[in-house]
């Protein structure tokens, strides 16, 4: 269990649902997963190591909290588990055969394909424009001061700016003013479960959660396609400014032996849509969980202006700064981005003494995982000292999944990291972000772990070691 030893601060509980005490009907379970699944869960999968439910639809179901089930799952076995069945069926109609949903040949290619843009050195040089980026978004709050913000929404912006300068060169087509919206009904809609797919109907069927998505992924998808086009004219042109990038090296990778146009397509699409918005919602969740801790966040402002006063080099920020990126990590214990990770088991398994039938649906939750009582103390509680230098080791690899775990770990975990912290640097070195009457956000998962009604906050200047 991982523990606190140095002296713990006032900490505080954010919003989430409580165990369910009795198990749901059908009925009820079909609601509440279209809803928001993250009120399904019970007791049991906050208490248990795992919960092996043989009966109800869809076949039988292990929820997994055990790291050593999880380890086993993701990392020892995973040759034998393969995407589920559920999760795919909301996926893929968005992203195809994306990084986060395809298989087999098709994902070892793409994989392989991205990988010299996420290596340490790469990832280093995105550090200035990451710092430039949040510092030309930063000064909009000029305009703001005193007023109230969608912190939520601003997030999305933020980290969309971000993705944009340093995987696309600035050069995503369309216009960014509406892409937050598009993102927010893209997940409301194709985001969900679809009843459909819990009861195992026919795909022909339509399903209510795509036809009511059909326009924001004809907006992606159109700017997928123009953004593609724009840079095949520099590289077919010869333009010595064709940018050496994410997106010229997917161009670059296609024929043969690389990417399917598809593949490239889908993949652009998969960074484009979803690349930036897991880092943006636990973005936002730090700025809440910090605005209820005033303590907290005057030490991280501390160090924030500490660093910022004798080191320049974002590069050097992550390392520099364990308070501020505790705090980051601590919000995504609690609102992990991704809250389930689904396989399912290709053939019969074993794990110590419990027998996983072939075709067992397997949800290895961070939600339920990064909340249990037998693997964290006081587990609802937001307390960022958890992660302080002193108390990481603590913490069991497979007990904190927030870029998930073996080879189908996130990609961008580092770059995700980096930007960050740099992000909270540079908007926490000059504003305050304060709990307004109207603050009351309610965690829904939609994909991500998104905040019901956004952040509302008032932001305010702050005068470097004030």
């Amino acid at each position: 269990m991982a523990t606190l030893t140095d002296s713990a601060a006032a900490s505080f509980r954010p919003p989430a649902p409580s165990p369910r005490q009795k198990p749901p009907s059908t009925l009820q379970m079909m609601r509440i997963v279209y809803r928001n699944p993250l009120e399904l869960w019970g007791e049991p999968s906050y208490n248990e190591p795992w919960v092996l439910v043989t009966g109800g639809i869809g076949g039988p179901l292990l929820i997994a909290n055990d790291p050593g089930l999880i380890r086993h799952v993701l990392v020892d076995n995973a040759r034998n588990y393969k995407m589920a069945r559920v999760r795919q069926k909301i996926l893929r109609p968005i992203l195809r055969d994306g990084l986060l949903t395809a298989e087999g040949e098709v994902w070892r290619r793409s994989r392989k394909a991205m990988a010299p843009v996420f290596t340490p050195r790469h990832i280093a040089g995105f550090a200035k424009p990451m710092l430039e980026k949040a510092e030309t978004f930063a000064e909009r709050y000029e305009q703001t001061i005193g007023g109230t913000v969608d912190v939520s929404r601003d997030m999305t912006m933020l980290t969309f700016d971000i993705l944009s300068e340093t995987l696309f060169s600035g050069e995503v087509a369309g216009d960014p003013g509406g892409f937050a919206h598009q993102v927010d009904r893209l997940f409301e809609t194709m985001g969900r479960v679809d009843p459909l797919d819990l009861l195992g109907a026919p795909d022909w069927l339509p399903r209510i959660t795509r036809i009511l998505g059909r326009n924001s992924l004809a907006f992606f998808r159109d700017i997928v396609a123009r953004t593609m086009e724009l840079r095949k004219e520099k590289l077919a042109g010869g333009q010595a400014d064709a940018p050496e990038d994410f997106l010229t090296l997917l161009l670059r990778a296609e024929g043969p032996q690389g990417l399917s146009r598809g593949e490239i397509e889908d993949n652009i699409i998969t960074f484009i849509g979803a690349g930036h918005e897991t880092t943006a919602r636990a973005l936002g969740w730090t700025l809440y969980c910090l605005a209820n801790l005033p303590e907290e966040r005057a030490r991280i402002e501390t160090e924030i202006d500490q660093v910022l006063s004798s080191e320049p080099d974002p590069v050097k920020w992550l390392d520099a700064m364990p308070f501020t990126r505790a705090s980051f990590e601590e919000a995504m214990r609690l609102y992990p981005p991704a809250p389930s990770i689904n396989r399912e088991a290709i053939e019969n398994d074993t794990y110590a003494d419990l027998k996983i039938p072939k075709g067992t649906q397997v949800l290895v939750m961070p939600w339920t995982v990064h909340r249990h009582r037998k693997l964290w103390d006081d587990p609802d509680a937001y307390q960022p000292s958890r992660f302080h230098p002193e108390n990481r080791d603590k913490i069991n690899r497979f007990q904190y999944l927030p870029f998930g775990a073996g080879p189908r770990v996130c990609i961008g975990a580092t770059f995700a990291m980096q930007e960050a912290v740099i992000a909270l640097a540079v908007l926490m070195s000059r504003y305050r972000f304060d709990l307004l009457p109207e603050t009351k956000p309610w965690p829904v998962q939609k994909l991500t772990t998104q905040p019901q009604g956004g952040l509302p906050m008032r932001v305010s200047h702050r005068q470097r070691g004030a």
